[in-house]
């Protein structure tokens, strides 16, 4: 019965978790733990602040491998950086050279373009002090190398460019200087013609032919706007018009004595492009830079005198430095300006005649008078040609006639058609 009992209080001890030690057990079991706290201190490397911070650097390092490891892919995710992972600032430059129609002409012709300086002498001084004379630059314009004969090199420009000067300078395309020499000029086609020695010549203009060129056809003006500060300069429009013709004030008496017959062109043209170059696409000349229209009100109206025109007034002045031109004697006009009262009236024309030119006054003694040309004559034909404006006149004469030529001409004098034969005799001799 004892031994059930026992066992009956061993199991209630169990349950209330209460356990009698013996004061030798708890000595032993002190020791024990004492003996496991050193060997846990040793394992640890010694414990303390040491252990912690040695482990807390190690930590530093693998966390700052890993930024570095990942920054690249992180830095790819950012807005505003490229794919490369690189904050690049370069930019990409292309290097295309383009070449049209346009940089072709202007290569072939820009080198035969040059600058010309008009010198003049000034006079200068006051009531104390005696007149000095000075020579300065009175304007500049634009001229172009058409060619070279032996050391000789002749230029073409305006005539109002050269007008007055003293001395004439050249501005060759490499900025050299080369002193130049008047060989002729006319005011009444503003034309020039002047020469250099060919020595640092390197590029002459080919002539083209005005009179096939086509209104909207692509020209290019080349000259120097504005003096020699813009030297060789550019610009590109399209033939606005042929056979214009505008009027020219020769004496500068406010009256107009001429009328220039010219090509209409919007490109460009400046004070300091008059005696510069008007080519086609294919680098020929075909005008004379000459005028512009100048208002507030216009633009795009400049105009250049036709090679085609030109042509014969360069030769002439190479040869004889002055125009020796035919003519008939006779101041004449176009029909078209005449009121058509006066038309029926005065003239007399049948209705179906609309144009012509109209003889305005005939000079005493002259090859029209001789022959029995009339005032109010119209002229409609010239050996064989219709003529219907002054501008067909001029260029029948000009262009086709030498002085001591025959020619014949129709008329309508009071509604009949008279034929008159005369002989072409030189302007400066009436």
């Amino acid at each position: 019965m004892s031994n059930f009992q026992d066992d009956d209080k061993n199991s209630d001890f169990l349950k209330d978790d209460k356990i009698e030690k013996s004061p030798l057990q708890e000595r032993l079991e002190r020791e024990e733990r004492e003996i496991q706290e050193k060997r846990h201190k040793k394992k640890s490397g010694g414990g303390g602040k040491g252990g912690y911070l040695f482990t807390g650097f190690i930590g530093v390092i693998i966390g700052a491998l890993l930024v570095w490891l990942m920054l690249p892919g992180l830095v790819n995710q950012m807005p505003g950086t490229s794919g490369t992972g690189k904050n690049e600032t370069n930019i990409n430059q292309v290097a295309t050279e383009v070449t049209t129609d346009v940089t072709k002409a202007v290569d072939k012709t820009s080198a035969a373009v040059v600058g010309i300086t008009n010198i003049q002498e000034v006079t200068s001084g006051g009531f104390w002090n005696p007149p000095t004379t000075t020579s300065q630059p009175a304007g500049s314009g634009s001229g172009v190398i058409y060619k070279i004969q032996g050391n000789t090199a002749f230029i073409v420009t305006n005539n109002h460019v050269i007008e007055g000067a003293k001395q004439l300078e050249v501005t060759m395309p490499d900025g050299s200087k080369e002193e130049a020499q008047l060989v002729g000029r006319d005011p009444w086609t503003d034309l020039a013609v002047i020469s250099i020695s060919s020595k640092n010549v390197k590029t002459v203009a080919k002539f083209g032919n005005s009179d096939v060129l086509k209104q909207g056809e692509t020209v290019i003006a080349i000259g120097n706007p504005l003096g020699l500060e813009f030297y060789g300069s550019v610009t590109t429009g399209v033939v606005s018009g042929k056979d214009r013709s505008v009027p020219v004030d020769i004496n500068g008496d406010g009256t107009v004595d001429w009328q220039q017959e010219v090509l209409q062109t919007d490109a460009a043209i400046n004070p300091g492009n008059s005696g510069g170059a008007l080519v086609n696409l294919a680098g020929d000349l075909v005008g004379i830079n000459s005028m512009k229209i100048a208002e507030s009100s216009v633009e795009g109206l400049g105009f250049s005198i036709p090679i085609n025109s030109a042509i014969p007034i360069i030769e002439e002045l190479e040869k004889n430095g002055e125009m020796n031109r035919p003519t008939m004697g006779i101041s004449f006009v176009d029909l078209t300006d005449v009121p058509s009262f006066y038309q029926q009236e005065t003239l007399k024309l049948p209705k179906d005649i609309t144009t012509g030119v109209v003889i305005t006054d005939v000079v005493n003694d002259s090859p029209a008078s001789k022959a029995g040309a009339q005032q109010y004559d119209v002229i409609v034909e010239m050996d064989g040609k219709k003529i219907e404006t002054a501008i067909d006149l001029r260029k029948h004469l000009y262009n086709n006639k030498k002085v001591g030529d025959k020619l014949t001409m129709k008329v309508y004098r009071q509604g009949k058609l008279v034929e008159l034969s005369l002989t072409l005799t030189n302007s400066n001799t009436l």
